[in-house]
């Protein structure tokens, strides 16, 4: 492993910093998982979401009522709660949650495809206090429509990308999921979003889950892995127009704190919460629903929150098979929980790609 002194220190304090988070675990970011209806089909889906899903949308009072439970005990302007999904815009309340969430003063965003973003719900979005919203563009249009499986996808989130950057008083970024067909083009595909006016791009690599799990054409070679890192360090280094950075998963090695702003950390359970569709409280709506400590609908959040996730604030359990003997594993502890499948097995390591 090739690290510099200064991230070696930075390391370590990292790790210490980790620690203590995990023992007090302030709550700083709840995802609400608000639908698994999505208005496409696309081949990476790790939820796997469908037009019509066996499990129907969460009703608003049920998680206005976790938010009333919550609120004695958190500065309410520290908790940003995000809609995901699904396709959280198929939701013809959510500006009535979101203004609620306002009037408590909860900071709240949205994760979207782009594809209801229009003028007129924008503007009700921000009039119901919205703080910030991301946008998925995977590439060009040609690699785009290809993984989203929608032939009006590109032209539609393009759309509402132009009209984000009309609007200064949002904070909003990009997020584009890299794969072998739009990674040739990323270069390019970099200025069009600058042309567009975008102020932050994020970009992460395919996890095998849901729809993606074993789909070979989405899959990443090492060299590839390694060309997109070095390919967001020399954004950073040498292209101020837009901010560039990869997304939180996994340990990177030698590219920690130089492919984004901090030291990897897998906050899932220490600061971060989600309540999903079915009512599973859990960490990030990443992690599989296996390791959901409770249910809103059985449990008080609170509770759960302060009383269990114990698999996710102590990662011994982690130092096992591939990482028993891993020399990086007192920063990595595991990697990020999204990678772990049903039984408890990891099941890709970024460390270890980087190796080869």
């Amino acid at each position: 492993m090739s690290l510099s002194l200064k991230q070696r220190i930075g390391l370590e304090l990292q790790r210490s910093l980790r620690h203590t988070e995990a023992q007090l675990h302030p709550l700083r970011t709840l995802f609400w998982e608000c639908t698994l209806r999505c208005n496409m089909s696309c081949r990476h889906c790790g939820s796997d979401c469908r037009v019509a899903p066996s499990v129907k949308d969460m009703p608003a009072e049920d998680f206005l009522r976790v938010i009333d439970s919550i609120t004695p005990h958190v500065d309410p302007h520290k908790v940003f709660v995000t809609f995901t999904g699904g396709e959280a815009l198929l939701r013809d309340d959510l500006e009535q949650v979101g203004l609620e969430l306002y009037r408590r003063e909860y900071p709240w965003g949205v994760v979207t495809n782009g594809f209801l973003l229009d003028e007129k719900r924008l503007e009700s979005l921000l009039a119901s206090g919205m703080h910030s919203i991301t946008v998925s563009l995977d590439g060009f249009e040609e690699e785009h429509n290809w993984i989203r499986r929608h032939p009006l996808s590109y032209s539609k989130a393009t759309a509402a990308i132009r009209l984000l950057a009309e609007h200064k008083d949002i904070l909003w970024d990009v997020v584009t999921c890299v794969n072998p067909r739009n990674y040739p083009t990323l270069r390019e595909f970099k200025e069009s979003l600058v042309s567009l006016g975008v102020p932050a791009w994020r970009l992460f690599s395919i996890f095998p889950m849901g729809r993606a799990a074993g789909n070979a054409e989405l899959q990443f070679s090492d060299e590839q892995f390694r060309g997109l890192l070095d390919f967001i360090c020399d954004c950073r280094e040498h292209d101020p127009r837009i901010a560039v950075s990869y997304a939180c998963e996994g340990f990177l090695g030698e590219y920690e704190c130089r492919v984004r702003n901090q030291f990897f950390h897998c906050r899932s359970g220490v600061d971060v919460a989600s309540i999903r569709c079915d009512g599973g409280i859990s960490g990030c709506t990443s992690v599989r629903s296996h390791m959901d400590q409770g249910n809103i609908y059985n449990d008080d959040f609170w509770d759960v929150w302060q009383n269990r996730f114990q698999t996710m604030r102590d990662r011994s359990w982690t130092k096992k098979e591939q990482c028993k003997d891993c020399i990086v594993w007192r920063y990595c502890e595991g990697s990020g929980l999204h990678l772990y499948d049903d039984e408890g097995h990891l099941l890709s390591c970024h460390y270890h790609r980087l190796q080869k």
